[in-house]
């Protein structure tokens, strides 16, 4: 049969989430034996090397296009040319007007929510607008819902009002480049080349209010009155006139020579990354998952994350969890596991244990096994 995935952004330069979880899937259906031909439909971004056609994936470049126009009208068009028999839209929305049987892949409905769904900066805000359009109808069109956690399961069931058998649980993984070994030469060569302090914590920081920095910047002000402040924070993929005002409202323009921002670090560098923090900061106040959290696992980096979502269900419970809205309690338990050296060994061998539970293979296989459900193979 021939089934069409919606992965339009994987060959933006800058990968995030939902485009990396298409990407690692699409890699596995291309190794994995199945009675299907696969069709990827994705946008002409500049990272085109990405990913291959294959014998049983072909990549399908269209547009480009504003992504909502994209989906709604050339997507369509592509799936009729291809006669597609079941299309699979792998990034929370879908097309309207599509007659094929379809699968959306959920990740989270952040954007259903008042707490969150109208915070964040021009291009979230106008995401969050489509998907409140589109994510309602599509859930009740759609053959299958799958999502990437229980808790998001549980959700997505309860706000769109749909029935427990049409939502699925299929977990994410992380990459397996994040268990590679690194000499001491090539840690300390990565280290110059970012400029990277001696000591640091990590946080993967973007503009979106739920990974909570406010929160964070809180805790260094803690740390700094309490003299604890002895590491630098490390902040990925964050703006500085972003950085700024956020210190100003807090009155700790103090903390700037505390921060390091550092712009973006593609996928295949961010174990080096991890590997040489001391420890990674993941407090987010909302997650459907959190692969962030299996790759620190995979690195052997000891993390704290939060108590709340999805993130418990992830990380298990030998993890450090704090409550993410109390700087006090993240403040000790960065403190404790920056200096008990038997709670770092303890964090590090359960992550390294349990990170092996999930795995990007199996992700596609369960894909697979629900196209075969619907198609009645």
């Amino acid at each position: 049969m021939r089934i069409g995935i919606e992965a339009q952004r994987i060959f933006r330069q800058k990968k995030h989430g939902m485009d990396i979880v298409i990407l690692e899937i699409l890699r596995q259906l291309q190794q994995i034996n199945t009675p299907h031909e696969y069709f990827a439909y994705a946008q002409p971004y500049k990272d085109v090397d990405t990913l291959h056609s294959t014998k049983n994936v072909r990549v399908k470049l269209s547009g480009p296009a504003l992504y909502p126009i994209w989906e709604q009208y050339i997507l369509p068009r592509e799936i009729k040319k291809d006669k597609i028999d079941l299309l699979h839209c792998t990034s929370n929305t879908a097309p309207i007007s599509t007659n094929v049987p379809l699968v959306v892949t959920i990740h989270d409905i952040i954007y259903l929510e008042k707490q969150t769904g109208n915070n964040g900066v021009f291009y979230q805000k106008l995401g969050g607008i489509y998907r409140r359009w589109n994510v309602p109808q599509i859930a009740k069109k759609a053959s299958m819902i799958v999502t990437v956690s229980d808790y998001e399961r549980n959700r997505i069931i309860e706000k769109l009002n749909l029935p427990e058998e049409k939502v699925r649980t299929v977990y994410n993984a992380c990459g397996n480049h994040f268990g590679d070994e690194y000499s001491a030469e090539e840690l300390q060569d990565f280290r110059k080349r970012m400029n990277l302090p001696e000591r640091f914590v990590l946080f993967l920081g973007n503009t979106d209010p739920k990974k909570n920095l406010p929160n964070v910047i809180r805790t260094l002000g803690l740390l700094y009155e309490r003299k604890q402040l002895d590491f630098t924070l490390v902040i990925t993929d964050f703006k500085i006139e972003h950085l700024l005002p956020l210190l100003k409202e807090q009155n700790n323009e103090h903390l700037l020579k505390y921060i390091m921002l550092i712009g973006y670090v593609v996928n295949q560098e961010l174990p080096k990354l991890y590997k040489l923090a001391q420890l990674f900061l993941y407090p987010s106040l909302r997650e459907s998952f959190g692969i962030p959290i299996l790759e620190a696992m995979q690195c052997g980096t000891p993390l704290i994350t939060s108590n709340t979502s999805a993130m418990p269900e992830i990380a298990g419970n030998g993890t450090a969890l704090v409550d993410p809205t109390q700087p006090e309690e993240i403040a000790e338990k960065i403190v404790r596991l920056l200096n008990d050296t038997d709670m770092r060994t303890k964090v590090i061998a359960y992550g390294l244990q349990r990170v092996k539970l999930f795995s990007w293979k199996q992700t596609a296989e369960q894909i697979v096994n629900i196209y075969n459900e619907i198609l009645n193979i």
